[in-house]
């Protein structure tokens, strides 16, 4: 019992103690005394080099915001197109008080690509620095400065791998030349190594190829049905009968089902790409619709912008097909727009009985 009484008058001197000392402390107003100004950029004219995409670009450097107190400051650089600030982009942070930061031609021309800049044309992009504490506590925005820079026009990211359709039973013949257009691309899905294809085949074998004009990738009829090969003298996966089937591969199982399918009897007199890809809303590209399936569209080496776009049928709006999904996926009647992240050239395929659509970037 003494025991516990001697620790509670400990706990309670030791309450009062602290509170005595609380009342004693200097309450610390943090205040800005000045923002940080922009220095110096490491160029006025910047050109950026597409072959060296890693290498230094520019160094920003600018003074540090100063406080009435010692504090860490955190920095944003910012670009804009316009002196005003209206749009803006932030293309790097730092911490620990650091007042500098380099870019590279890559990371600069993506810079210039999301505030709008034409590849090939020098334009002027402005800079600024904001400086905070915490979490945007107490910001503070440097003056202003500006450079010319001429971004390239950059080939979009794709980490895909495509396999293709050949045989006798399929568009493409045994024809595997790279410019052979009827190699159709089997429907990439959200899982590496697994691929769908639904439309016409002929009785007759085929094969799947990874890269047009070579055989040394390829995946044809394994030791039984339903097992694929690699091995350059595999046979052919054969098709008893002319029809619609559907093909489901696993590359990394080395695995394949081949099965009937039924599709739409209805087909369409065009089908084409509509969308601000073209440049407007109002212009249709056209693609070209194979001799060997009716529901099979194609386009090869077709300019598009960065943008959105949509399939229709019969240069209308009564037909139409997207989905919020780039470069391959299963657009549905009336679904998004698709995104096209980037200008470039591509190959681009679309079922119209199931909606499958592969957009391919091309040299």
């Amino acid at each position: 019992m003494k025991n516990n009484i001697f620790k509670n008058f400990i706990l309670a001197a030791t309450v009062i103690l602290g509170l005595s000392s609380c009342e004693d402390r200097e309450l610390i107003t943090i205040e800005p005394e000045s923002a940080p100004i922009v220095m110096d950029l490491s160029t006025q004219n910047l050109v950026l080099d597409p072959n060296f995409p890693s290498n230094p670009a520019i160094t920003v450097s600018w003074d540090p915001a100063k406080f009435n107190v010692p504090v860490e400051t955190k920095y944003s650089v910012e670009i804009s197109a316009t002196e005003s600030f209206e749009t803006k982009e932030v293309v790097g942070s730092t911490t620990q008080s650091v007042t500098h930061l380099s870019f590279s031609n890559v990371q600069m021309n993506n810079a210039a690509k999301k505030i709008g800049f034409v590849p090939g044309v020098a334009q002027k992009m402005y800079f600024r620095v904001v400086s905070f504490i915490g979490v945007n506590d107490y910001e503070q925005v440097s003056n202003v400065t500006n450079l010319m820079i001429t971004p390239y026009l950059a080939a979009p990211i794709y980490n895909f791998v495509d396999l293709y359709l050949i045989g006798d039973a399929t568009a493409a013949a045994w024809d595997n030349n790279a410019d052979n257009k009827n190699l159709l691309p089997l429907l990439k899905t959200a899982e590496d190594n697994q691929y769908t294809f639904t439309g016409y085949f002929k009785q007759g074998g085929f094969k799947m190829i990874k890269v047009k004009g070579s055989w040394d990738a390829q995946f044809g009829l394994g030791a039984a049905a339903g097992m694929l090969s690699t091995d350059g003298g595999s046979g052919n996966i054969p098709v008893a009968a002319d029809g619609y089937y559907k093909l489901t591969v696993n590359t990394a199982d080395l695995t394949y089902t081949f099965e009937p399918a039924t599709v739409s009897t209805t087909t369409y007199a065009n089908v084409s790409i509509i969308g601000n890809v073209n440049g407007n809303w109002d212009t249709d590209t056209q693609l070209t619709q194979s001799t060997f399936d009716p529901h099979v569209w194609s386009i090869h080496s077709v300019s598009l912008k960065e943008g959105e776009f949509k399939f229709r049928a019969n240069n209308a709006w009564d037909v139409s097909w997207g989905t919020n999904a780039a470069f391959f996926g299963t657009a549905v009647q009336g679904g998004d727009n698709i995104p096209l992240g980037a200008e470039w050239t591509y190959d681009v395929y679309f079922n119209d009985a199931t909606g499958a659509y592969t957009i391919i970037p091309v040299e």
